[in-house]
């Protein structure tokens, strides 16, 4: 039988290590992030290049559903986004995602991610994160990896040392009216620090063909048509948590 997970097969994809699980969002997800989302942060501070986070309570799972349905409308082998759900021992705790452009010529992308806020402190946005290195190092063939931060956002700065990029340049930002420096940021193979426990994937083979890496089989067409212009979204660049 023909499902969505068929045509899009991000929606099929979870990735295990212990208590980390990273999910493709169904429908089902949509709702219980937008109301996790709703307090990732302090209300006066900003983390994010787009500032989506400031959206209130009623209108989040519009916000939510809207920049979701819009990534799977314009995913193709040229530009897509892997946002996927984050559970820890089986509670959902936010989003962590993978986004790239030309990922067949360049093997690189940019990781983003947010945590609820109850879940911060606790180590799970460092393991999140290093399992999605892992996942795209071990299984996509990446390069590297890029992630950027807010200069006055310390905690998502450790979690990436601790996960094993360094420093690759600064740029100045216009956030919420005033300038801010944001720290942009690498990841080589060779350094990703591991998470402890190994990856289980389900879904990869499919996954893979989606984006492009394997053959679709005889006379299949990638979708490689340009993507349309997009708005800021729960994952849009660079790391929180």
């Amino acid at each position: 039988m023909t499902t969505a997970a068929t045509a899009l097969p991000l929606l099929a994809l979870r990735i295990t290590a212990g208590p980390v699980e990273l999910r493709g969002i169904t429908d089902d997800l949509l709702g219980p992030l937008a109301e996790l989302a709703t307090d990732i942060h302090d209300p006066d501070f900003m983390p994010f290049t787009y500032p989506w986070s400031l959206t209130d309570a009623p209108g989040m799972p519009r916000n939510v559903a809207q920049y979701h349905w819009g990534n799977r409308a314009r995913f193709s082998p040229a530009r897509w986004n892997a946002d996927l759900a984050v559970f820890f021992d089986g509670e959902l705790v936010g989003s962590q995602g993978f986004g790239t452009a030309d990922y067949l010529v360049t093997r690189t992308g940019e990781t983003g991610s947010w945590l609820g806020r109850r879940f911060q402190g606790r180590g799970i946005g460092t393991a999140m994160r290093q399992v999605i290195c892992a996942f795209v190092f071990d299984h996509l063939d990446a390069r590297y990896i890029t992630s950027s931060a807010f200069e006055d956002n310390p905690a998502s700065l450790a979690v990436s040392r601790k996960t094993g990029y360094r420093d690759n340049g600064t740029e100045l930002r216009n956030r919420l009216g005033q300038p801010a420096t944001l720290r942009r940021i690498l990841l080589e193979p060779a350094n990703l620090v591991r998470y402890p426990r190994g990856l289980t994937v389900s879904g990869l083979p499919e996954f893979r063909r989606s984006i492009g890496l394997d053959d679709n089989g005889p006379g299949a067409q990638p979708q490689d048509l340009p993507a349309r212009g997009e708005t800021g979204s729960p994952a849009d660049e660079g790391d929180t948590a």
